[in-house]
């Protein structure tokens, strides 16, 4: 396997929205192993979507703190609740903002062998979900920052939202 380069802002493929998984095969299998190796070499990492790298197909992978979790076609079927964090993005390195999300959300995906299911998630890992989910259709996590800028990570200089947005916007 390899480790992929992750897209950073400004990638129009960010922007794009991704297309189903038609058939789970070798190709299917292959993608979720390189995905899966590229997030764990990534500093700061809770997820990775295959825009990042480059893969308009609906894959995620994500490791919010109990092991390795696998999407593909994910939908988010319910949401409640809300919680508002800072969040960041493999794509953004060295940025973050405060973002408001769902504090539950389910979803529903299949796993490797092509069986629907439904995971639930609170927190972090709903945050985690609706993030990467986000990817899958174009939208980054610096449209629903709330305030006006993000920070960066090293000098916590703020950065104005407003131009990193102009930067990302659908080519």
């Amino acid at each position: 396997m390899a480790v992929k380069q992750i897209l950073p802002f400004g990638d129009p493929i960010l922007r794009k929205v991704a297309k189903p998984v038609e058939e789970l095969n070798e190709k299917t299998f292959k993608l979720l192993d390189e995905m899966a190796e590229t997030l764990y070499a990534a500093d700061g990492r809770a997820g990775l979507a295959a825009p990042q790298i480059g893969i308009l197909r609906r894959v995620v992978v994500m490791d919010c703190g109990d092991g390795l979790i696998e999407l593909i076609n994910p939908e988010i079927i319910e949401r409640s609740g809300e919680q508002i964090g800072m969040e960041a993005c493999l794509s953004f390195p060295g940025y973050y903002g405060n973002v408001k999300r769902a504090e539950h959300v389910k979803v529903k995906t299949l796993n490797r062998q092509g069986e629907e299911m439904i995971l639930a998630g609170d927190g972090f890992l709903a945050v985690c979900m609706q993030h990467e989910i986000d990817h899958l259709d174009g939208i980054l996590f610096v449209d629903h920052v709330q305030e006006k800028w993000l920070y960066h990570e090293k000098t916590r200089q703020k950065v104005d939202v407003l131009e990193v947005i102009r930067l990302t916007k659908k080519a």
